[in-house]
Parts: C-alpha cells; sequence; structure tokens
C-alpha cells in the first residue's frame, strides 16, 4: 500500500507513469525514492508537499520538463 501512495501521489504531480514504472521495477531505485518519501515526512512535510519536492527532483535529475508531452500519457 505504501508504495500504490507514493506512485499516485507522484502521478498527482505529473511525473509520467513511464518514469514511474522504471523507478518502481529497480529495487534499489524504489528503497531510495521510499527513503526519500519517509524522511520529508519526517521532517514535517505533508504527503502532497512531499510527493512536489520528490517529482521536482525527479525531473531535475533527469532533465526534462514537467509540462513536457509524453506520448504514453494521452
Amino acid at each position: 500500500m505504501k508504495r500504490l501512495n507514493i506512485y499516485e501521489r507522484l502521478r498527482d504531480f505529473k511525473v509520467p507513469s513511464s518514469i514511474l514504472d522504471d523507478i518502481f521495477s529497480n529495487e534499489e531505485d524504489i528503497s531510495v525514492l521510499e527513503g526519500a518519501f519517509s524522511a520529508l515526512i519526517d521532517d514535517g512535510f505533508s504527503e502532497d508537499r512531499t510527493a512536489e519536492e520528490i517529482s521536482k527532483m525527479i525531473f531535475k535529475e533527469l532533465d526534462i520538463d514537467p509540462d513536457q508531452s509524453f506520448t504514453d500519457e494521452k
């Protein structure tokens, strides 16, 4: 349930499912993501704020524009 919650919250902040699928298919990547999500929650962030901050990090790390259109996201 925890992973599904993170996945859905990141989708709410426009992270494409293709990127999330890549992250969630790699156990090391999902462990890092879960750790970051938990750390921000522990620091007092709401789940929405946490997802927003992590989505920004994902876009920055991948050097993509969050408003960029993805063909699989129609």
